[in-house]
């Protein structure tokens, strides 16, 4: 490791004499004063800056109107980010190798602080409404010009990278952090690209991060000092006064979600494994908490990817490099793949605890959140696909954590009920994975289990579904990973052991040959038996102490249901209705 400095210049006084001269001369413009200094006495190893400048791309950042910085690091691979981390004090090494950094007082999304600026280009595409706030072009133009300037001067990290496994459809992205950490972060979790796509990288989209800047919203039209910006027209993305790496990620899925469509291409908030048949595909949809990550990770399967996927004529394909799984109480047992990963070098952990002196990690510390993250490379995965790429799907499952506790645990699904709970997307929010929730889940609708990420409107991407789903003759199924025996405080969370084996009967066709029992207040087609899993279990009502109390909470989920998806009623085929509750169909709820 070396003293940093891209332009060698001889020092014409001692840095004792310099420092007393000039006690305003900043720590980075002393060092580069100084010629680089070996603090390895092996083998010569290249300067942090002296390697970035392999890595350097010929579209530089003066083309991007970004001039005047400090030292800019390009690429770097990660142990060198891994020495730039700990010289700045961004994080500290854990045992056996992962990185532990700290996300301040955001530990979570800020959905409330997410805005797409409103230009003639995409304004009438845009789903505007609760998930999609307008940033007038003016204010944009303002808070860009102070950033441009608070740039100036400031060390940058940059990594240029791709969104998507298929080079057809795959999005050209530099990442522009002040962190080195972030920039290992972006490095897990997208494709890198070869040498020589390297040295011609011209970026389809740009992403500044800048934790340390922060809004003035009576100047910038914020909500508050917090902002996550995409510019369609300007092919931008700006975020702000928050370290939560995850505001990357989702603003990366969010730009795709307006993209991909528009190519006949299904972006999706899903995680896909594959068996040993090429054909033997699945995907698992879900939010953050009802399961992706960790039922995708199957040692039988290979895993495709564990959260964000596209589905084109050819079939799905990946558009992440990487993985970002929620830690929080992780079982070595039930999840090894996973926790494999939290002692490995190059994994970044959020806000998972560790002790101070022996630094062996604990994850079922929740003190700084619920909301614990690991991001790693899909490398780490042994049965990771290499090329994140498969044929097109043979089934499909949506994850639900019904907090209510009244959804059997598996049902079938027909086309009608696979629209119907696609466009709902029900699921309970966990603690932790937005600002401002509480301890306890809260049941909410998130359209295509993935509503915070949407750019376009629902029906778009249901319309592309429905279109896939039937020429592909796809199976679609409704597992709950959420409680049985009672609602949430009182009931207990479905074991992850009796999940894994109604998959496992799902994606080896046993349940294919099991007869079905209707679900009388959900119209769901539930089997009524499957290996390895009580017969009780399958029929919610049955596995509490109280039916009448069941009965009460099954007709409040019904009305919720129905509830909610009056806002589609009127943009949706008339078929998809029949895929509501039958208590709705009979009393009209």
């Amino acid at each position: 490791m070396y003293i940093a400095a891209e332009k060698k210049v001889k020092a014409k006084t001692s840095l004792k004499a310099t420092k007393s001269k000039n006690k305003t001369m900043t720590k980075n413009t002393i060092q580069n004063w100084l010629d680089p200094v070996p603090l390895w006495n092996g083998n010569s190893i290249e300067s942090a800056v002296t390697l970035s400048q392999k890595m350097y791309s010929n579209y530089g950042l003066e083309q991007q109107g970004i001039l005047y910085t400090g030292i800019v690091y390009w690429n770097l691979p990660i142990p060198a980010l891994y020495e730039e981390v700990l010289r700045r004090q961004e994080g500290i090494v854990a045992h056996l190798g992962p990185l532990v950094v700290r996300t301040g007082p955001h530990t979570g999304r800020s959905p409330n602080d997410k805005f797409i600026v409103r230009e003639s280009s995409s304004s009438e595409q845009v789903w505007w409404g609760k998930v999609n706030h307008p940033l007038s072009q003016q204010h944009f133009e303002t808070l860009y010009t102070r950033v441009l300037a608070y740039l100036q001067g400031r060390d940058l990290f940059v990594q240029d990278l791709y969104a998507g496994a298929d080079p057809t459809y795959r999005l050209a992205i530099r990442f522009i952090t002040e962190t080195a950490w972030h920039s290992i972060f972006v490095r897990n979790l997208f494709i890198e690209p070869s040498s020589q796509q390297l040295a011609n990288f011209i970026p389809d989209f740009t992403t500044i991060a800048l934790p340390n800047f922060r809004a003035i919203p009576e100047i910038d039209g914020t909500h508050s000092d917090v902002f996550i910006i995409i510019n369609f027209a300007r092919k931008l993305i700006l975020i702000g006064g928050t370290s939560y790496a995850g505001e990357i990620k989702k603003s990366i899925f969010t730009t795709l979600n307006y993209l991909l469509p528009q190519k006949n291409v299904l972006p999706m908030h899903c995680a896909a494994n594959v068996g040993r048949d090429s054909e033997d595909v699945a995907l698992f949809f879900g939010l953050s908490g009802t399961g992706k990550t960790t039922l995708s990770a199957d040692s039988r399967r290979t895993l495709i990817g564990d959260d964000e996927h596209g589905w084109s004529d050819r079939g799905i394909f990946n558009f992440e490099g990487g993985c970002y799984a929620k830690l929080i109480h992780l079982s070595q047992e039930a999840e090894p793949e996973i926790y494999k990963t939290t002692q490995r070098f190059g994994t970044i952990l959020e806000n998972v605890a560790v002790d101070p002196l022996t630094r062996h990690l604990d994850l079922n510390d929740a003190s700084l959140t619920e909301n614990t993250r690991g991001a790693y490379s899909i490398e780490n995965i042994s049965n990771a696909s290499p090329t994140g790429i498969a044929g097109h799907p043979r089934n499909i499952i949506f994850l639900t954590a019904d907090a209510l506790g009244v959804l059997p645990p598996i049902a079938r699904l027909t086309y009608q009920q696979a629209m119907y709970h696609f466009l709902s997307g029900y699921t309970a929010k966990v603690a932790g994975t937005e600002k401002g929730l509480g301890q306890e889940p809260q049941a909410v609708f998130s359209a295509c289990f993935g509503a915070p990420f949407m750019a376009l409107h629902p029906r778009v991407y249901a319309n592309l579904l429905g279109t896939k789903i039937t020429r592909h003759q796809v199976k679609v199924w409704l597992v709950n990973t959420g409680w049985t025996g009672g609602c949430y405080g009182v009931g207990k969370r479905i074991p992850i052991q009796h999940t894994r084996a109604m998959l496992t009967a799902i994606l080896n066709g046993t349940l294919d040959k099991v007869p079905t029992t209707i679900d009388p207040v959900f119209g769901l087609h539930v089997p009524i038996h499957c290996p390895g899993v009580s017969d009780e279990l399958l029929t919610p009502r049955l596995s509490w102490s109280d039916p009448h109390a069941y009965d009460i909470q099954a007709y409040k989920l019904a009305q919720m249901f129905v509830d909610n998806f009056k806002q589609f009623a009127d943009t949706v085929a008339p078929q998809v209705l029949q895929g509501q509750p039958l208590v709705a169909k009979r009393n009209d709820l």
